[in-house]
């Protein structure tokens, strides 16, 4: 592909965030007021963090919480601490929720939050006293019935356990349900730290049916082997697939015999990456991703699969662990090429849709078993798949144009039913 064709695409995250939107609206034929509305957040909040770090020094972080649309219920969205962070990141993060929650059909509206910092350089104390310095600083829009975080890259249960103390501290009472992705022991839900991931197999499951491929058997690629592609890796060889390639943020590794994942997590563990897993050949990340297979599981950051590479991917299919792995000019292309695409806002709704039942079990004071939890997550990923997959059949087009529709028409048809006040 040539670097003239590459330096044409928008690769800023809202902006494409945008353009999946415009191409859903142009289907629906969405009016032009309805569009305004749904195209723009309705808030963003951006704080200051000021935290005293080990050495007594007091450095000041920058932090965001956006709120894209509240029409459906209240705002549902992870917290993120990365180096790499932006407002706009977070905005699109944030529009992905509210399409993501729209198309598994739980009533939440989209948010999303954000930190610029390298956790990995901070001591446990003082991310600590960073997320409980920023869950103060948000605190004036969160809340059980208003937005309701939780995990996302580099936070887990541990993040969310002193989020929820600091909120109940201020309110004086323990606030189970503001945010989820919890401890257990806090009102954390069985299941739900497989969830993305399983959302993830069912979803798999369900595309091999229709592009007639046998899971048993098929050849995997997992990129990312943080929480979501190290539990989706596990869960698809327990289902009989061959995972041949892992990588993460230092390399990959292949075997295309394939590999026990478990074997590659308890590795990783110890040395800290997966390359050097015995009796694989190093692989980079960007060869791993045009591997030969019959599944790619993008589960890391986005903007994984551009118009750059596209024309080098080899997968029949591409199931998006991660949020945005790729740009909407990279989807027309393999659309075109008879790859069938899990869209995001479907195929990593799992962990959004545990939360939701987390949500409930902490309102109601009533917890389900971890089978209830699985049972009640597959019938709702079978029936969102179907629901999408008969969407684009019927518009003839992708599953993520397909998701859109069926998402944007949820929110646009709620937006316009409340209306605008005063």
């Amino acid at each position: 592909m040539s670097t003239a064709v590459m330096t044409k695409e928008v690769l800023n995250p809202f902006e494409i965030a945008q353009e999946q939107f415009d191409i859903a609206a142009d289907h629906l034929k969405l009016d032009a007021g309805l569009r305004a509305i749904l195209k723009q957040p309705k808030r963003q909040l951006i704080v200051s963090i000021p935290v005293r770090m080990d050495d007594g020094r007091i450095q000041v972080f920058e932090g965001y919480r956006v709120q894209y649309n509240l029409s459906r219920g209240p705002g549902k969205g992870g917290i993120r601490y990365h180096p790499n962070v932006t407002l706009d990141e977070v905005k699109a993060l944030s529009a992905w929720m509210t399409w993501k929650c729209a198309t598994v059909n739980i009533p939440y509206g989209g948010a999303k939050g954000g930190v610029r910092v390298d956790p990995k350089q901070l001591s446990l104390g003082e991310l600590e006293r960073l997320t409980r310095r920023y869950a103060t600083e948000i605190s004036p829009i969160i809340g059980p019935d208003r937005d309701i975080p939780a995990p996302d890259v580099y936070t887990n249960s541990q993040t969310m356990a002193w989020f929820m103390d600091t909120i109940s501290m201020f309110h004086g009472h323990t606030e189970l349900s503001v945010v989820t992705g919890k401890p257990l022991s806090l009102g954390g839900s069985k299941g739900r730290n497989e969830a993305t991931a399983r959302g993830c197999q069912f979803t798999t499951r369900a595309a091999c049916e229709v592009k007639g491929i046998s899971l048993p058997n098929a050849s995997v690629v997992v990129q990312g082997f943080g929480n979501a592609g190290s539990i989706a890796a596990k869960l698809l060889h327990e289902d009989g697939a061959r995972i041949v390639g892992i990588s993460d943020s230092k390399g990959g590794i292949y075997n295309g015999a394939g590999m026990d994942p478990v074997a590659v997590m308890k590795y990783k563990d110890e040395a800290g990456t997966v390359v050097g897993f015995p009796g694989c050949d190093f692989i980079s990340n960007k060869d791993l991703l045009e591997l030969k297979c019959d599944v790619l599981v993008p589960a890391a950051l986005e903007n994984t699969i551009t118009l750059d590479n596209v024309d080098r991917i080899k997968a029949k299919i591409v199931a998006e662990a991660a949020n945005g792995p790729t740009t909407p000019g990279a989807d027309k292309e393999l659309f075109a090429r008879g790859v069938l695409v899990i869209p995001d806002i479907l195929c990593n709704a799992g962990g959004v849709t545990v939360s939701y039942f987390e949500w409930v079990q902490d309102l109601y004071g009533f917890f389900w078993t971890e089978i209830e939890v699985n049972q009640y997550l597959e019938r709702t990923m079978n029936a969102a798949f179907k629901e999408v997959h008969g969407t684009a059949e019927s518009y003839r087009t992708d599953m993520r144009t397909g998701a859109y529709i069926l998402a944007v028409s949820r929110v646009a048809e709620a937006t316009r039913v409340r209306g605008i006040f005063p």
